[in-house]
């Protein structure tokens, strides 16, 4: 496996799940240094391997928001590694799940997802009270999420945007 680091100055070594463990470490790091001001820090990888002889990439990340209202410390995990939980090892799987933000506004709730690749006749976007799914698909990448909001939002009222990999969506109240 080969990891390295969208950070710069990634050195990109050969290494197996201790690599990943690695990042997070580093990750883990970083946060000791946070102050109590808002301030956000993301940190990712990727590394490739094989299943059932046919390569795949493996992307990992965190987005953690510090001091950001009454929530404290805020960890959202991104990306298309995740761990099977009856084995407890990492497991790649084709769908990556995105980067996504929610913003309450006074009168609409604003979702921004981050998706290299897509357009918006990629995306799906279905609504059922307070959770909202997101997923696109467009050749080889392919992304979903679910994402619980605030509170319950009108379909009616939704609007859907994408330009560059950015997609925005917002929902009435």
């Amino acid at each position: 496996m080969k990891r390295t680091d969208d950070q710069g100055g990634g050195t990109g070594f050969e290494a197996g799940f201790g690599g990943i463990l690695k990042g997070l470490t580093g990750l883990l790091e970083k946060l000791e240094g946070i102050s109590e001001t808002a301030r956000e820090v993301s940190k990712s990888g990727e590394f490739t391997t094989e299943s059932g002889g046919k390569p795949m990439k493996g992307v990992y990340g965190f987005t953690v928001k510090v001091g950001l209202g009454d929530e404290g410390v805020k960890v959202e995990p991104f990306g298309n590694v995740h761990t099977d939980s009856s084995t407890g090892r990492a497991i790649v799987e084709e769908v990556r799940e995105p980067i996504v933000d929610v913003f309450e506004e006074d009168d609409h709730i604003l979702v921004v997802a981050e998706m290299p690749g897509i357009g918006s006749s990629d995306l799906t976007v279905e609504l059922t009270d307070d959770i909202l799914a997101i997923s696109a698909q467009h050749g080889k990448a392919r992304y979903a999420k679910e994402v619980l909001l605030p509170h319950a939002a009108r379909r009616d009222g939704m609007v859907t945007s994408c330009n560059n990999g950015v997609v925005e969506i917002r929902l009435l109240r």
